[in-house]
């Protein structure tokens, strides 16, 4: 019920009116309890506070109630308008549309106030409140001096990490800005989180990947890979698995390339697969892995590369046993090779953004090693008609739940999957697509990178300093 005013005693904090009240709600062995905050009545329900866990002043309230004899009402000289705010959360699990009014930082400091701003983060960053249909530009990230972002990394809950330059800057999930760390990189070409605080870096032009504490603005370790020429092992792509930390490198003289399995914990070395040497004009071998993506379902590694050569862009993908080293199917890309590729487990389909065509394809992996021919989303006359033109040159896909998102230049695409029955036909698959975002929302730079954590979408463009978030308008406060 809404709050009304009451006269009381000022103090700090929490303490006891003294009070009394013959009012048959505030008896101890009653379940509604009422609360005085700066001055306000507020009325809940014991098992509303429970919610709020052990070891908070929630739990002391209730404590208070359980052992007050002489039905006094506790009183807390707080903000009257932010306890509101905070006791919809627990009765709700979200914030109140009002919490708008209020700079998020004020209502950071108050939950910690009381205890609760595990239930804010969770609240605020829950993947599950992500609303694909519904996003808008709501927030601009600056990123300081003249260098455009090369890669970003997100976190489960909404941290996310932005290399520019030979910096690294994290903002946290409420989007203050945490740390900015200066590496010993001139430019990060691969970034992972690991944790809210830990990153893997490498890049194309520099030896080895390491493992930094943006906290500490420390290197923790530096892992390298020992080719047979002895010289330097640059990275070209990064990912991981619940177990496993992946690394392509590639030798510093171009002629070898492996991917190195390392235990996610310790980074000690697992096994080496993929291993390359070239020789003469094996242009396959000569591609390294330059993403990799982990396939929960068929608990295999996705490698993917493209080289471009006389004859145009070629490419293969491969699905690699990580334990046995063996890569158990491959598709080998010569006609449309993909600008870019990735996978999605929820859409059982590998997707791909034709470099020719600009037009995205995919192959259903319910058939996984028996189709490699790829079906087209969009109008499939585009894809042998593009007049010699790379249509889909700098596109960027990627995939989040059970969407696909889309940039293409400066516009965001999103294809959903339209149901229609039971049926496991691959070709009675249909997708339809969406653009994203308001008139004012586009731009005309061309789309670098995207990410998502939380309830939230990252997006970076070419010569831009800073990171765009996109959120549901409907979640937004």
């Amino acid at each position: 019920m809404p709050p009304f005013s009451q006269s009381g005693p000022i103090s700090n904090g929490f303490s006891i009116n003294n009070q009394k009240t013959n009012h048959h709600n505030h008896h101890p062995s009653t379940n509604i309890i009422t609360i005085d905050v700066g001055g306000q009545l507020f009325q809940t329900t014991k098992q509303t506070l429970t919610l709020a866990g052990s070891k908070t002043l929630f739990s002391n309230l209730f404590d208070s109630y359980e052992h007050n004899s002489i039905n006094n009402i506790p009183f807390i000289d707080r903000d009257p308008e932010l306890f509101s705010i905070l006791l919809s959360l627990l009765r709700t699990g979200n914030l109140p549309s009002k919490a708008k009014a209020f700079d998020i930082q004020d209502i950071i400091f108050e939950a910690r106030f009381y205890g609760i701003s595990d239930l804010l983060v969770q609240s605020q960053s829950n993947p599950s409140q992500f609303e694909p249909f519904d996003l808008e530009k709501s927030v601009i990230l600056p990123l300081s001096g003249r260098d455009s972002p090369s890669a970003i990394a997100t976190t489960p809950n909404g941290w996310v990490h932005v290399s520019h330059g030979s910096k690294i800057t994290s903002f946290d999930w409420s989007l203050q800005r945490k740390s900015t760390t200066l590496t010993s990189f001139t430019a990060i070409d691969s970034l992972l989180a690991l944790s809210p605080n830990v990153v893997a870096a490498g890049a194309t032009d520099f030896s080895g990947l390491q493992i930094l504490d943006l906290d500490l603005g420390v290197v923790k370790q530096t892992l390298n890979w020992e080719n047979a020429t002895k010289s330097s092992s640059t990275v070209q792509a990064i990912g991981i698995s619940p177990e496993f930390l992946f690394t392509s490198f590639e030798s510093g003289r171009r002629n070898s390339n492996s991917i190195m399995v390392y235990d996610l914990n310790s980074f000690k070395v697992v096994s080496e697969i993929a291993h390359n040497e070239i020789f003469g004009a094996d242009l396959d071998s000569a591609i390294p892995s330059t993403k990799l993506n982990w396939v929960p379902s068929l608990n295999l590694l996705m490698a993917s590369g493209s080289h471009s050569g006389p004859s145009g862009v070629s490419g293969n993908i491969k699905f690699w046993d990580v334990r046995s080293g063996n890569a158990v199917w491959e598709i080998k890309e010569t006609v449309d090779c993909f600008s870019d590729i990735t996978v999605s487990d929820t859409l059982s389909a590998v997707f791909k953004i034709g470099i020719n065509s600009g037009e995205v394809s995919y192959i259903d992996l319910r058939n996984f090693g028996s189709n490699d021919s790829w079906v087209c989303l969009g109008d499939t006359r585009k894809v042998k008609v593009n007049n010699g033109k790379k249509e889909g040159f700098g596109c960027k896909i990627e995939t989040h739940g059970n969407q696909v998102f889309c940039g293409k230049q400066g516009k965001l695409e999103l294809w959903s999957e339209v149901l229609m029955g039971s049926s496991n036909n691959v070709k009675d698959r249909i997708f339809r697509k969406n653009m994203l975002g308001r008139v004012k929302d586009l731009g005309e730079n061309r789309i670098m990178n995207m990410g998502f954590g939380g309830n939230k979408m990252f997006v970076t463009r070419k010569d831009q300093q800073c990171v765009e978030v996109w959120q549901s308008s409907v979640r937004r406060f």
